[in-house]
């Protein structure tokens, strides 16, 4: 059954793209805010972006937070990715534990060169976000983020997170977040809120994320993404999954394969964006786990 839901999610996916490739690509830029809500893991982007309310990764801190208390584990992650057509390159180092005590902790710094030419800037954004279990189903946290940006475009600013994870088993979860919640007057940390939904069915993972921008353009502005994994011989992942972003109005596309040991793995991912500037993404991830 799950090989012909996934062939199904997948060809749904396909179409849309096709149908939005036909009516033309979006007109609309993105916002400087944009930058840095795409500074992904490669599981995450090769999900299409739809990740917050897993909880697998060390980087569910810069997500919801309170996925952070989701499963007990110790998690280190290190992410490199580059876009070849809009010139970014990205890094991120993530560490979380939510195995040592109840209080599940988080620690990430992610590093982005953004921009070309004269326009090119360079962001140092800093997260540490904490989550607890507040009973067996309910899980809340929350994060502090410094974000010192140079170059053609300046920040120094620091701002916060946080989000409410709802799990009545392990293979089901709910979750609301709300992100740049002391504003800063920087059009980098405009605010914004997620729903975001996931179900982890044995080797099949499902993913659904909102995410609405009531700030940045004046109007509300809604964001779509969707994904799977599907986990063959319990070691080879392959991800698919599918965006809508808002502010371009255009499909974007990502694809991912992975490699899972025992104690960690590697993931490699590809993005596809038929809007904006039409960027190109490739992104690797290198992570060590340990239950």
């Amino acid at each position: 059954m799950w090989p012909r839901l996934t062939f199904l999610l997948v060809l749904s996916l396909s179409l849309l793209a096709h149908a939005q490739e036909a009516d033309g690509p979006g007109t609309s830029q993105e916002p400087r805010a944009e930058d840095l809500r795409g500074l992904l893991s490669a599981r995450a982007l090769g999900m299409g972006g739809a990740w917050r309310a897993l909880g697998l990764g060390a980087e569910a801190g810069t997500g919801n937070p309170a996925a952070l208390a989701a499963f007990r584990t110790y998690r280190v992650e290190l992410t490199g990715a580059w876009d070849w057509v809009g010139k970014d390159v990205s890094g991120m180092v993530a560490v979380a534990d939510s195995s040592t005590s109840v209080l599940a902790a988080g620690v990430s710094y992610q590093l982005i060169s953004l921009g070309k030419g004269v326009e090119r800037a360079t962001a140092h954004l800093n997260t540490v976000a904490v989550a607890v279990p507040i009973s067996d189903a309910f899980l809340i946290g929350a994060s502090t983020r410094y974000l010192l940006m140079r170059g053609a475009r300046q920040a120094n600013a620091i701002t916060g997170d946080a989000g409410l994870l709802f799990r009545p088993s392990e293979a089901f979860a709910l979750g609301i977040s709300a992100h740049n919640l002391i504003g800063t007057g920087n059009p980098e940390l405009t605010r914004y809120f997620t729903a975001h939904a996931g179900v982890l069915a044995g080797v099949l993972s499902v993913a659904a994320d909102v995410r609405a921008d009531f700030t940045t353009n004046d109007r509300t502005t809604l964001t779509y993404s969707g994904g799977l994994e599907y986990v063959f011989g319990q070691s080879f992942p392959v991800r698919a999954g599918y965006t809508w972003n808002g502010f371009t109005r255009a499909s974007e596309l990502g694809v991912g394969i992975g490699l899972l040991t025992p104690g960690g793995g590697l993931d490699l991912s590809y993005s596809y964006d038929f809007g904006g500037e039409r960027g190109r993404m490739v992104a690797l991830t290198f992570k060590v786990q340990v239950r």
